[in-house]
């Protein structure tokens, strides 16, 4: 669907796009010939990725800022006015997130920012531009951006882990849904892997061996959309889609096999994941 979603032109419109992989990927839509509209809190930051994509954009296709909280399901609402204001949305990529420190019994104000954001912000995005999008009956594309810990949701940040959950069941009644109305528009589950992106920059000036840029996150990503994948897990250089699958793998037998949860990180589990792991 994306090759026929950039064919018939339009817009892209990213949350989160005014740096990292939401900033990588609006510029790789500007090169193949979309508008954008790039969506995040009101600022220098975003002010400055919208004049950056201004030189990448081919022609008089539009760029336009909209400072945004997509936690506020009105400015997303605004959003997608001011895109559909344009012209025909194309991509929608509901990329923005936060993470915040949390705990299973302490931290409900970082649960409730993570999810509101994290979750309701994909939301919003999809209960504002779905409709329309639909209603335009050309095909288009909607991106949501997950997390490897809403899958295997490892310990150390559990209020992360669910919003980053619901947005990967979120995103697959999406897509059945959209089949069920037989739409032409596809939806993508978008996980990335180690990603340097300035959220880790601020505590690690030199990015890690084992990361990859938000270039090369975002470039395998569209491969992969380009080629209909929904489940779009994104390798680094440390973790191979070989290692990804067997971590799947492992989650969903805690289930099958009655394990202990979590049980990859379980004293009497680990050697045997670890030798799974290497399998």
């Amino acid at each position: 669907m994306y090759k026929q979603a950039l064919e018939a032109g339009g817009l892209a419109v990213v949350t989160g796009g005014a740096s990292g992989v939401g900033l990588a990927a609006a510029e790789r839509f500007a090169q193949a010939g979309l508008g954008v509209v790039l969506a995040d809190l009101p600022g220098e930051t975003l002010d400055q990725a919208a004049d950056r994509l201004r030189g990448l954009v081919r022609g008089d296709a539009p760029v336009l800022a909209v400072p945004t909280d997509v936690s506020d399901a009105e400015a997303v609402q605004s959003l997608a006015d001011a895109a559909f204001g344009l012209g025909d949305v194309a991509v929608l990529m509901n990329n923005a997130g936060i993470g915040v420190s949390s705990g299973s019994w302490h931290g409900a104000e970082a649960w409730r920012a993570m999810i509101e954001v994290n979750l309701f912000g994909v939301m919003n995005g999809v209960h504002a531009f779905l409709p329309r999008m639909i209603d335009a009956g050309r095909p288009a594309v909607v991106i949501n951006t997950g997390s490897k810990q809403g899958i295997t949701t490892p310990p150390g940040n559990p209020g992360y882990n669910v919003s980053k959950a619901g947005v990967k069941v979120l995103t697959e009644m999406l897509a059945h849904d959209l089949r069920q109305a037989e739409a032409a528009i596809s939806a993508h589950l978008f996980v990335p892997g180690f990603t340097y992106t300035g959220m880790i920059a601020r505590h690690i000036p030199e990015k890690p061996a084992a990361a990859w840029t938000s270039e090369q996150t975002v470039d395998h990503l569209l491969t992969r959309v380009e080629a209909g994948d929904f489940y779009i897990l994104c390798p680094d250089n440390d973790v191979t889609p070989a290692r990804d699958r067997r971590r799947v793998a492992w989650a969903v037998g805690d289930i099958l096999e009655n394990r202990p949860a979590l049980s990859r990180w379980h004293p009497d589990h680990a050697d045997a994941f670890a030798k799974f792991e290497q399998s």
